[in-house]
């Protein structure tokens, strides 16, 4: 049976996204992204579930610096709509708060009932989190903005439900696995995960991505971050629409690799039915 790791605790998004891809598997519940990744590495768990951005916040801190380094294999992608609720102990009122706890990016994607109510907000862990915090001081001045699984799992009370800014919030988890798995080449909609570094030349980026142009590849995602100090080139995190074995993704990737110092397929895997819909 498959046993997925995810950051959080139970009850949090992450958990929900582990549950719905896996319902049978076990559960292995991590404190960081890292130990999340490394719980698959070591053999601790057959998966991990990450989140890799959401279409309120942006993409989530870290997560595309650990990546490259794990060794593991994007083999999947699932959206998850994102719903907090703000939550108390028993008989707590919304007149009785003082302070509201989440994760950071939660904080970020439920600005708005924070402003109404004016509280102080501290930063925990994950969601979840917050909520068992909230349950463990007991203490009405004190409520969370968790899921809406974090009440009942933590024997709190809704105060608040459906706080978060934007209705459409959704959050894109991508399935990890040590082996690469890539997804057959059957014509269905696919997506293709990969890194890059560009050699430290003029226009070096513009013309690895001009194969992509040429070919008539659609990129959906590229994102740019430093690895360590000094002047390198960048590395690059690129999401592209199509299988590496069709003809014009292959073309695209082979002009890729002539103005790069690495190329390096993270996954092909099948594109979710949220992203065919949007």
């Amino acid at each position: 049976m498959t046993t997925a790791a995810y950051q959080g605790e139970p009850g949090s998004n992450s958990a929900t996204a582990a549950r719905a891809l896996f319902p049978e598997a076990g559960e292995v519940p991590c404190t960081s992204f890292e130990q999340a990744l490394d719980a698959v590495t070591l053999g601790a768990a057959d998966v991990a579930v990450i989140p890799v951005d959401n279409s309120a916040a942006g993409r989530v801190a870290d997560v595309h610096h650990l990546l490259p380094e794990s060794g593991l294999f994007i083999v999947a992608e699932y959206f998850l709509a994102i719903r907090f609720d703000l939550m108390g102990v028993p008989g707590a009122t919304l007149d009785q708060v003082e302070c509201v706890r989440s994760h950071a990016h939660a904080l970020g994607q439920c600005r708005k009932v924070l402003r109404e109510g004016d509280w102080r907000t501290l930063v925990s862990d994950d969601t979840a989190g917050s909520a068992r915090e909230v349950a463990e001081l007991g203490d009405p001045r004190h409520a969370a903005l968790a899921p809406p699984a974090a009440a009942e799992l933590y024997g709190l009370q809704v105060l608040r439900a459906e706080v978060e800014d934007d209705p459409d919030n959704t959050t894109r988890f991508v399935v990890l696995s040590r082996d690469a798995a890539q997804a057959p080449h059957t014509g269905e909609p696919t997506m293709t995960s990969l890194f890059f570094s560009v050699r430290n030349i003029p226009s070096a980026l513009y013309k690895a991505h001009g194969g992509f142009a040429s070919s008539g590849v659609n990129l959906t995602k590229i994102e740019s971050y430093q690895m360590g100090a000094g002047l390198n080139a960048s590395r690059f995190y690129v999401e592209i629409e199509g299988h590496p074995d069709d003809e014009r993704v292959a073309l695209a990737l082979h002009e890729l690799r002539f103005f790069s110092t690495e190329v390096r397929i993270l996954g092909v895997y099948p594109a979710h039915p949220h992203r065919l819909e949007n």
